[in-house]
C-alpha cells in the first residue's frame, strides 16, 4: 500500500508534488483530499479525481485574476497544469485514451495561461526539427530578465513533462540567476502525445537544434550553455554532450552509460546467461515468455514496459522493446564529451545501476556527488529532496561556469 495512494502505482505518480512543494507545485493537504477520493478507485477514478482538483484551481486562477492578483493566478495554474499532468500519468499506453490527450492539451493550456502571466510574459515558440517542431519555453532568470545570463538547457526523460520539469529545475535555476530553456522531444510531452514521435537514442542530433536557438538568443551568454537531464535524461544528457561541441557543461541526473542494463540483469534473474543476456533482442522465446509473465504479473513492471516503454519507443512486442534498449548507450561515445560534466548518483535509484560505470570512463573534467537516505534524498532523481538536488548540482555548475 502506498504512503497516501492506496494503490502504489497512484502513489508513485500522486506523491510526486511534495517533491516540488518548495517550488509551488502542491501542499500535502490538498493530495491527501485527492487520495481520499480515488479511494479503492481504478485508473479512470484517479485521473477524475486530478482533473477535479485542477478545474477547481483553474476557477480559483480566475478569480484572483478578476481581483488583479496576477502572482496568486499564475501560481494557481501552474498548480493546476501540474495535476492534470498526474491524472493521465496511468493511462499510458497505446491505443492512446483519449482522456489522456484532452488531460495534455488542458496542462498545457495553463501552463501556458501561467506563463503569460509573468512579468515579461514568457511566450511558447518552436525548435526546427526534421519536419515536427518542437514545443518551447525559455523561463528567464528571476529579477534579470534583460540581462545577458548563462543558460540551462533541460531535458527531460521518459515520462516527465515540461510542467515537471519547471518545477523540478527550472523554478530553482531561475531564482539562482539562470535563463532555462525547456522543451519536448522525440518521445516526450508534445512530441508523443500529439505528434506521435518515438524516442530515439541519438540526442546528440536532438540538442544540435536547441542549442541553435540558444545561441541566437540575445540574452544568452552563447560560451556559457549547459545541458542538464534528469531520470533518463541522464541518458540523453551525456549522449547528446558526446557529439554537441558548443556545451559548457553537462548534468546527468542520475548519470546512465546505458539503459539496457536493468532489462539485462532482469532476464539473468530469470534465468538467462550473462552470455546470452549480451544481446537483449535475440533472446529465446522462452526467456521472452518468461520475462512477459513477469512484466503482466507486475503492476508497475507493465506500466512501466508495455504501457509506457512500448508506446514511447514506437514498439509493439518485447523483443523490439528490448532490441531498441539496446540503442540506448553512451558506451563508445563517453570519451567523446569534453565539457565538465556532474553525475549524481542517489541511493536506492534503479536508474542509478551505471553512473559509477560511465562516471569512470569520462576523460572531461568530472564530479560525482551522492545523496543517501541521510539526506532524505535517496530514490529516482532525488525527489524526498529535490531541493538538496538543486543547490548542490547548481552550487557545481556556478563554479564551473564562473
Amino acid at each position: 500500500m502506498g504512503l497516501i495512494f492506496k494503490d502504489d502505482l497512484h502513489d508513485r505518480f500522486g506523491t510526486s508534488p511534495l517533491a516540488y512543494s518548495r517550488y509551488g507545485g502542491g501542499e500535502l493537504g490538498e493530495l491527501q483530499a485527492i487520495a481520499r477520493a480515488v479511494g479503492d478507485g481504478d485508473d479512470g477514478a484517479f485521473h477524475d479525481a486530478w482533473a477535479k482538483a485542477a478545474d477547481a484551481l483553474e476557477h480559483e486562477a480566475g478569480r484572483a485574476l478578476a481581483k488583479g492578483r496576477r502572482d496568486e493566478a499564475q501560481e494557481l495554474l501552474l498548480r493546476a497544469s501540474s495535476f492534470f499532468s498526474i491524472s493521465y500519468r496511468p493511462l499510458f499506453g497505446r491505443p492512446v485514451d483519449p482522456r489522456l490527450v484532452a488531460a495534455h492539451h488542458r496542462q498545457v493550456t495553463a501552463f501556458d495561461r501561467a506563463m503569460s502571466l509573468g512579468d515579461p510574459p514568457v511566450v511558447p515558440f518552436a525548435i526546427p526539427f526534421e519536419g515536427t517542431p518542437m514545443p518551447a519555453y525559455l523561463i528567464p532568470a528571476a529579477g534579470r530578465v534583460g540581462e545577458v545570463r548563462p543558460l540551462l538547457i533541460l531535458t527531460n526523460g521518459y515520462d516527465a513533462t515540461i510542467t515537471d520539469m519547471y518545477f523540478a529545475s527550472a523554478v530553482a535555476a531561475s531564482r539562482r540567476g539562470y535563463h532555462c530553456l525547456l522543451f519536448d522531444g522525440p518521445g516526450q510531452g508534445s512530441m508523443l502525445i500529439d505528434r506521435g514521435v518515438p524516442l530515439r537514442p541519438d540526442w546528440e542530433t536532438v540538442i544540435e537544434p536547441v542549442v541553435d536557438a540558444a545561441v541566437a538568443m540575445p540574452q544568452v551568454d552563447a560560451a556559457r550553455i549547459a545541458l542538464s537531464g534528469w531520470s533518463l535524461g541522464g541518458y540523453l544528457a551525456p549522449r547528446a554532450a558526446s557529439g554537441e561541441p558548443r556545451l559548457a557543461a553537462c548534468i546527468a541526473d542520475p548519470g546512465q552509460l546505458s539503459i539496457a542494463e536493468s532489462a539485462r540483469k532482469f532476464a539473468i534473474a530469470l534465468g538467462a546467461t550473462p552470455e546470452a543476456a549480451r544481446d537483449l533482442g535475440n533472446l529465446g522465446q522462452g526467456m521472452l515468455d518468461r520475462m512477459t509473465q513477469a512484466i503482466e504479473s507486475s503492476r508497475q513492471l507493465r506500466w512501466s514496459i508495455v504501457q509506457r516503454g512500448f508506446w514511447v519507443n514506437g514498439v509493439d512486442t518485447l523483443r523490439d522493446f528490448l532490441r531498441s534498449a539496446e540503442r540506448f548507450t553512451n558506451e563508445g561515445r563517453v570519451q567523446r564529451i569534453s565539457c565538465p560534466t556532474l553525475i549524481t548518483l542517489a541511493e536506492s535509484d534503479p536508474l542509478a545501476d551505471t553512473a559509477e560505470a560511465l562516471f569512470e570512463k569520462l576523460t572531461c573534467p568530472r564530479k560525482l556527488i551522492r545523496f543517501t537516505a541521510r539526506d532524505g534524498a535517496d530514490g529516482h532523481c532525488e525527489m524526498g529532496n529535490r531541493s538538496l538536488l538543486n543547490r548542490r548540482a547548481l552550487d557545481w555548475l556556478d563554479e564551473v561556469l564562473a
